[in-house]
């Protein structure tokens, strides 16, 4: 993205109309768009409204074949958006900056160019250290969802999934607890004459909010439980005060999981210093035919019953009488809509960086989009992250203070 023209805008004989139109032109990025391989991986990070956006100010957008149709877009619908389809996905990685979804596996690491940009999930669970090694040895600039932030420090990629797979926990626990999936028979929310269905939530953030409002706009009496009291004041007066809410307080909390009916685990454990993981005790005590719906399995599991799963093991699963839901990124439920929320924080984001003439002076000038970056050129710079993969990890301001 480096500006070859920039003598050209020195001479006062160019109109200015020319010059913005050189200048657009000079800072076009080359975007990849990669099919993901895991068959149940549905999103994709731009839809083709983002990429008609992308390509009318000037930039290159491939993409490779089929990539869209988890979200029910064809080729052809891209393909008029301005998108270039590629066959294969040795073309796709030949893009300066590769946007996709899950972390890259091995294979698709080898395939990246040295020194390109890459934007993904993190999702540690599921990141392979030969993928993580190979992005270092081709001196890989790479980005987190889960990590990047906005002006005012929200992480927006990372709230967006949080508050879709909230509401969808509440989809799916209706699913569940129905006689057509093999439940109790009983409706998520209340009748008259009949007691509310009770649905107890661990954690006060934005997957928590979202699970909360839409269970209490069906009826169903929830309590939700937080180890942050600022956090669980904001969801109460969001809410209101039909909302019961406390802290982790262990007979409150035991109470709660005997007479619950859904418990949803939706804490928060990227990048934080204290995990809160909900005993294997309170799980026994709870009713049989009970529902557990863990949204956390990609960040290690909100119970110990849930935690440090396998690919290999099922992900609905019943133990002590207790359904366990356990399936990662359930906002593939909805793909779509996912992958329009994305495209809302990425279309900005990459128009911004172009603007900037260099990726080096957006990281320079930008806190909450130095703060999405874990390899620097190679270089780990995410404690997060490095610590994940026990490798030193590196301040980056050191290798800025150098340009």
């Amino acid at each position: 993205m480096e500006n070859p023209n920039e003598h050209l805008f020195k001479s006062n004989y160019i109109p200015q109309e020319l010059l913005k139109e050189i200048q657009r032109l000079s800072n076009r990025l080359l975007i990849g768009i990669p099919r993901e391989r895991d068959e149940e991986e549905r999103r994709l990070a731009l839809t083709p409204e983002a990429v008609g956006i992308l390509t009318d100010r000037g930039h290159r957008v491939l993409l490779e074949t089929g990539a869209g149709l988890g979200i029910n877009y064809s080729d052809n619908r891209y393909s008029e958006a301005g998108a270039e389809i590629v066959e294969t996905p040795e073309e796709v990685y030949q893009a300066d900056l590769i946007v996709k979804i899950l972390p890259p596996t091995p294979e698709e690491a080898n395939l990246m160019r040295p020194r390109s940009v890459l934007f993904s999930m993190i999702q540690l669970n599921r990141f392979r250290r030969e993928a993580f090694e190979q992005l270092m040895a081709k001196r890989v600039t790479a980005f987190s969802y889960e990590l990047l932030a906005d002006e005012s420090g929200r992480i927006p990629i990372l709230s967006a999934t949080s508050e879709i797979e909230g509401a969808a926990a509440i989809t799916i626990a209706s699913e569940l607890l129905s006689n057509e999936q093999g439940g109790k028979g009983i409706l998520l929310g209340g009748m008259p004459g009949v007691s509310p269905t009770e649905v107890a939530i661990i954690g006060a953030g934005n997957a928590g909010t979202m699970a909360a409002r839409a269970a209490l706009a069906l009826g169903a009496s929830v309590k939700v439980f937080d180890e942050d009291i600022n956090k669980l004041r904001a969801i109460q007066n969001r809410l209101g005060r039909e909302l019961f809410t406390s802290t982790f307080h262990p007979n409150v909390l035991l109470n709660a999981f005997r007479s619950a009916d859904v418990v949803i685990g939706a804490m928060r454990y990227i990048n934080t210093h204290h995990r809160y993981v909900i005993a294997e005790e309170l799980i026994q005590q709870m009713k049989k035919g009970a529902l557990v719906i863990d949204l956390r399995v990609n960040q290690g599991g909100c119970f110990e019953t849930t935690c440090g799963l396998d690919e290999e093991d099922p992900r609905i699963f019943e133990q002590y009488g207790v359904l366990h839901y356990c399936k990662p990124n359930i906002s593939n439920r909805v793909a779509r809509t996912t992958s329009m929320a994305y495209s809302n924080v990425l279309v900005p984001l990459f128009s911004t960086m172009a603007d900037a003439g260099s990726l080096r002076f957006q990281i320079k000038t930008d806190r909450g989009f130095r703060q999405g970056i874990y390899l620097f050129g190679g270089k780990p710079v995410a404690a997060y992250v490095a610590e994940h993969f026990n490798t030193p990890c590196n301040n980056i301001n050191l290798y800025l203070s150098a340009f």
